[in-house]
């Protein structure tokens, strides 16, 4: 597989309300075009324990879930150089155009980072918005092991605000 890699397009369901931003797809993601696809990535389980659904393994059923609880999903790179899955080898990145997306849809409120990288690529290439509110998570990527899924999915509880 190539070292470069590019995202998928957003998520978007009617009036989301959060975007939950990733880096770059990992290459379990690539491989199955699934946003966060690995499965020892806590992603999906913790968004479905938040939002009290039944856990599904099926891709559509995840992406109608967040749908249905107004989250939209997308990534801050749009391209970059990556040999492998971890965050820290990102390198030449393009970002994304996420003013746009947030210009196109004004019921977003709240962007939500999963993980400090996402956070720190945001700021490098955007501004924060005073009228939005920004969460930076710990990111439910399995390379983020020094945290259990317990831990995670509490960082995460403070979502629901």
């Amino acid at each position: 597989m190539s070292d470069f890699s590019q995202s998928f397009p957003p998520v978007l369901g009617d009036h989301p309300s959060v975007l939950i931003l990733g880096t770059l797809p990992g290459k379990e993601s690539l491989r199955k075009q699934q946003y966060y696809g690995h499965p020892r990535n806590a992603f999906w389980r913790i968004i479905f324990d938040l939002f009290e659904g039944d856990f599904s393994e099926v891709y559509s059923e995840r992406i109608n879930f967040a749908k249905q609880n107004k989250i939209a999903l997308w990534d801050v790179c749009h391209t970059a150089h990556r040999p492998g899955s971890l965050d820290s080898d990102i390198k030449k990145e393009v970002a994304n155009t996420i003013p746009e997306l947030l210009k196109d849809n004004p019921s977003i409120k709240l962007i939500a980072f999963n993980g400090q990288k996402a956070a720190q690529l945001y700021d490098k290439y955007f501004e924060r918005s005073r009228e939005l509110t920004y969460y930076t998570f710990l990111s439910t990527s399995p390379a983020n092991a020094s945290y259990s899924f317990e831990q995670k999915r509490e960082n995460w509880r403070q979502f629901l605000g």
